[in-house]
């Protein structure tokens, strides 16, 4: 290890990290080239590929590397909130008519597709350079939209021409859409507000009607993962990068291997910029034909938009010295303090939203970033709840059981693609994402404004 492995955990939820590889994997990633300060593994951490998911680790520009594993296979799966003016109240009744509305609006399921937004490839190539500005000035949304999104809903960098043919075919047809797996849309409503000044500056407000949306860049951003592992694990040998774990395969920044990859990767990261700002038009658009109002009116809004795994380059302080990093954050969230120029005016005296969503059954968290995130964790938190089952274990957990009907007597109303889809991603399968958010904040890596309760869940 060139640097120490940094866990932020409780005696409440350590023993399930240590129930998988999650920790030798932290360990792992300490020993890759230019790595600075640490390997940082946040509350919701559990194992992944190469990484854990919940991993945090920032690379010197000149003498460090970049890696796959350290994005994962879901670039830029990400969170959007959008806020309304509606209360719990006036929702009171109707919330199983906007569910389905919902469910007509946004394809789910393993290979959804929209068929209202047929791509032609000059298209898609403009989406992976331009990301959600593309669907904007295709009429999928308002140009403020942009304005509140993490890097303007662009990654500097993309290049179409570094993303294979395979990738291309398999996204043609996927943006505006959900997916499958722990990909979501929710309709909830603030249940508690921690900070008022903060949830003010957010737009947010006890008893409000919020949604998330949570995807990514779906099989575009898996094929550009997979295409480079293999490039990857070449470059690692002829650079002589000795690898404790395959998985761990990179390449040094400086190296063309690299910038071919951050090229790749920063298309995708586009692509689910876009698929999550054409879904927000579907979520104002499924609103309007229940409500009978438009979104002006519903006061439906972006409050921000969060990447979850990505790679970028940042400036960061590092022993006294301002150093240029390239920062991997795989199932974390960015959490920029008050005062960064990256946080949209609106909110830049209060810190950044940091979108926390937990399961379907319990709650999820708006928090907002620190001073001490920045400090420690290169502006770090954690991203939600983390699994404590595998998807196998939670459908084997669940067999028998009315999933369903369950949520509804808590009262949530669910609709999913598929059976199998809901029994995976029963409450239990995760860890209670207040316990999470209890130790970030108590870290100091965030700071609690308010919670949200689910009210109505869509799913692949």
């Amino acid at each position: 290890m060139r640097v120490d492995g940094i866990v932020f955990a409780s005696e409440k939820i350590l023993p399930a990290i240590a129930e998988d590889k999650a920790l030798e994997q932290v360990m792992n990633v300490a020993t890759l080239p230019g790595i600075v300060r640490a390997s940082f593994a946040m509350p919701d951490i559990h194992w992944g590929y190469g990484f854990p998911i919940g991993g945090v680790a920032a690379f010197d520009a000149k003498e460090g590397v970049v890696s796959p594993g350290g994005v994962g296979y879901d670039i830029n799966c990400g969170v959007r909130l959008l806020r309304t003016q509606l209360t719990r109240s006036e929702l009171q009744g109707r919330t199983r008519d906007l569910v389905e509305a919902l469910f007509r609006e946004i394809p789910t399921g393993v290979g959804a597709h929209r068929k209202d937004l047929k791509l032609g490839m000059p298209d898609l190539k403009r989406i992976l350079k331009k990301g959600a500005a593309w669907a904007v000035e295709n009429g999928r949304g308002e140009p403020e939209d942009v304005e509140h999104l993490e890097s303007r809903g662009m990654i500097a960098g993309a290049e179409p021409s570094e993303v294979s043919e395979r990738a291309l075919e398999r996204g043609k047809d996927q943006c505006g859409t959900l997916g499958s797996g722990n990909h979501f849309v929710e309709v909830a409503y603030v249940e508690q507000v921690f900070d008022p000044d903060t949830a003010g500056a957010f737009g947010l407000f006890e008893g409000q009607i919020v949604v998330h949306i949570h995807s990514g860049s779906r099989g575009l951003g898996y094929q550009v993962c997979d295409d480079f592992l293999g490039v990857m694990l070449d470059a690692s040998r002829r650079h002589g990068i000795d690898l404790v774990d395959r998985q761990l395969c990179c390449a040094p920044l400086h190296s063309d291997d690299a910038r071919r990859y951050l090229a790749a990767m920063a298309a995708a990261a586009n692509f689910a910029f876009a698929n999550r700002q054409v879904m927000a038009d579907a979520v104002r658009k499924a609103f309007a034909s229940v409500l009978r109002a438009g979104p002006k009116e519903l006061g439906l809004e972006t409050v921000y938009d969060v990447a979850h795994n990505i790679a970028k380059f940042e400036e960061h302080e590092v022993e006294g010295k301002r150093r240029r990093l390239c920062v991997h954050r795989k199932g974390a969230t960015r959490a920029f303090p008050p005062g960064h120029a990256e946080i949209p005016e609106a909110y830049r005296d209060f810190g950044q939203p940091v979108l926390i969503p937990g399961d379907m059954g319990r709650y999820s968290y708006v928090a907002a970033g620190t001073e001490t995130a920045w400090k420690t964790t290169f502006g770090s938190s954690c991203h939600g709840a983390g699994r404590l089952m595998s998807r196998v274990k939670a459908k084997k957990a669940a067999r028998g059981r009315r999933i369903y009907e369950e949520l509804e007597s808590r009262g949530i109303i669910l609709r999913s693609a598929s059976l199998d889809g809901a029994l995976e991603e029963i409450p239990e399968a995760y860890k209670d994402v207040a316990d999470v958010v209890d130790v970030a904040a108590g870290a100091g890596l965030c700071k609690k404004v308010v919670k949200l309760r689910p009210i109505g869940v869509i799913k692949g």
